[in-house]
């Protein structure tokens, strides 16, 4: 668990790529079904955790998508991609193209960064 306040939860997905998960704590399975207070505070989560991943892992592209095929709760990715990642330009979830084998700084110091950000901003 990265940050939960009474509103929202973010996770980290483990992945090649630096990658969390924005999740409306009430259920509700589409975007509609959201209160107005819950819509702001996940906009804002996911502003502060691109602006953070910008910063920190100085990506090629952040990704930000809103699936619930799998999971029915409303819940948004923020990806950090990478020209080299595996995956690159496809979706995470699309066919791999490479091996790749990333360089990045390390994901426990900016998930404590990010959880800072959030705790001020949220």
């Amino acid at each position: 668990m990265v940050f939960e306040n009474d509103k929202i939860f973010i996770e980290v997905e483990p992945f090649e790529i630096p990658w969390l998960k924005v999740f409306a704590k009430r259920s509700c399975k589409e975007w509609s079904e959201c209160d107005k207070e819950t819509k702001e505070e996940i906009l804002k989560a996911i502003d502060i955790i691109e602006r953070a991943m910008i910063d920190y892992f100085n990506p090629d592209k952040i990704n930000i998508a809103s699936f619930g095929n799998m999971l029915p709760q409303v819940h948004w990715h923020v990806q950090a991609r990478f020209k080299n990642d595996s995956y690159f330009p496809n979706p995470v979830w699309g066919e791999k193209r490479r091996e790749a084998h990333l360089e990045l700084p390390d994901i426990a110091e900016f998930i404590e960064r990010v959880r800072k950000d959030l705790e001020e901003g949220l």
